[in-house]
């Protein structure tokens, strides 16, 4: 009966947690560049009451008899899948199709992002909504010149501007950084992510549409990849896992309950 109690608290509290996660799932649902989150679960170390024996002349084998001691968080994944595409017709918002980020300089190292929504400062540098500069591929900020008329930004992140003597001039090219498995980048807040020793930063930044890396579209963003749909069938699953789990509790109690009441 005590294992039932330990298990159903531990039930509670791993379903307590998806619902953390589907809950900043749900408040990030318009959250430019957002990458949605999902818990998984693992079972916890079992009791074994009889051990395994295998099959003799006489007697056939026997299976292990083992009960179970709750269940354990497994992991909380980061789903770097597609967002839904929002158009702007903003020349300075840029959306990614395919793989890669932006790197932005934030003065204390690197960091990068899916979010797109970028801006010129007052000295006509090319900033996200935290003022961190964005990287051309060669690691520098990208700085548009003061007689420029207009700007265009092409697919592989050619920044071309026109001067006021009306000839276009071929400014920087925008860089990306690749990783083998994004998953492991952690996040930062503020729509950025931090590189992890197990996020598989690929070496130097590379040009978009090159190496695998995406294509950048101007005039568009990538919004947050979180289905509400699907969080709302998630958040039904894990409100009855997690009542299930009380249930588990108070059928304990009235058992203990029982058994003290045969004393009397």
């Amino acid at each position: 009966m005590l294992r039932s109690m330990y298990a159903g608290i531990s039930g509670m509290k791993g379903f307590q947690t998806k619902l953390d996660v589907i809950g900043n799932n749900i408040a990030n649902v318009n959250t430019v560049g957002f990458k949605k989150g999902r818990v998984t679960f693992q079972d916890m170390l079992s009791q074994t009451t009889s051990g395994a024996s295998g099959p003799t002349a006489t007697r056939g084998g026997i299976n292990p008899k083992q009960v179970g001691l709750g269940v354990q968080l497994g992991s909380i994944d980061n789903l770097h899948t597609q967002g839904f595409s929002q158009t702007t017709n903003n020349p300075l918002d840029l959306q990614l199709e395919g793989d890669g980020m932006f790197v932005v300089d934030t003065g204390n190292g690197e960091a990068y992002t899916r979010a797109g929504n970028f801006y010129l400062d007052e000295d006509s540098n090319i900033v996200n909504a935290d003022g961190f500069f964005l990287l051309d591929v060669n690691g520098d900020r990208i700085t548009i010149p003061d007689n420029a008329k207009s700007i265009s930004i092409e697919q592989d992140g050619s920044i071309t501007i026109v001067d006021d003597t009306n000839t276009p001039q071929n400014l920087a090219q925008i860089g990306l950084a690749m990783f083998s498995n994004p998953a492991g980048l952690e996040k930062a807040g503020s729509n950025l992510f931090f590189a992890t020793e197990n996020a598989g930063l690929v070496a130097g930044m590379v040009a978009p549409e090159t190496d695998g890396a995406a294509s950048i579209v101007s005039g568009a963003l990538e919004m947050s990849n979180v289905d509400l749909a699907e969080e709302f069938t998630e958040m039904i699953t894990a409100q009855r896992g997690f009542q299930a789990n009380t249930r588990i509790i108070t059928t304990s109690d009235e058992i203990l309950q029982e058994l003290v009441n045969l004393k009397r």
